[in-house]
């Protein structure tokens, strides 16, 4: 028994290539591409999400080998792609950011590799092996969650301080006003009260 729970680790992690999770900044009127190389059946699963500048949105687009455009998608702030490798090569995926002028973009990406299970005839599945498959499936899908959550959050918290500088900066311009309209009424008032005298 215990065998077998380590051969299905070991199959769980192999059949998990690789899994990578990065920040990128994309400046105005660039783009970043990346690349994984896949076997024929692959699935590579990408999913992203801008996290400063802007508008909050960047331009996608994944090529297979043949440079054939497989997903493409304009203006995104999120979104979550899979595509199954059809033919062994280089597949690519870029972030654009083109069709700004001035603003860079913060993107922040998963990219998973998952090759296909492939049965051994000599060995029948366990129902074991399955259930541990779902549930290493469902791991993987709480992570990207996480993920996404927490470049929400990083979104959010720096919406919240920037809003915060701006009422704290208006408050002391509100203030620096109060003071000087206090001094000219006082002044204005001292003014108004003198008695001249007539010598």
């Amino acid at each position: 028994m215990l065998l077998k729970l380590t051969l299905l680790a070991v199959t769980l992690f192999v059949a998990i290539q690789s899994v990578a999770a990065f920040n990128v900044v994309v400046p105005a009127q660039e783009r970043r591409c990346f690349f994984e190389i896949l076997k024929k059946g692959d699935n590579l699963h990408v999913s992203f999400q801008v996290g400063e500048g802007g508008h909050l949105d960047i331009d996608f687009w994944m090529t297979d080998p043949s440079n054939t455009l497989v997903e493409d998608a304009t203006k995104e702030a999120s979104a979550t792609y899979n595509h199954e490798a059809k033919v062994n090569g280089k597949h690519e995926y870029c972030f654009s950011n083109a069709f700004s002028t001035i603003t860079e973009k913060t993107v922040g990406f998963n990219a998973l590799v998952m090759e296909p299970y492939r049965e051994d005839a000599t060995h029948k599945a366990d129902p074991l092996e399955n259930e541990i498959r779902e549930l290493a499936a469902g791991i993987q899908e709480i992570r990207n969650e996480q993920e996404y959550t927490l470049a929400r959050e990083r979104t959010h918290r720096n919406t919240a301080e920037s809003t915060n500088s701006r009422v704290v900066w208006w408050s002391l311009f509100q203030s620096g006003i109060l003071f000087l309209v206090c001094v000219f009424q006082i002044t204005y008032l001292k003014r108004f009260f003198e008695v001249k005298r007539v010598v």
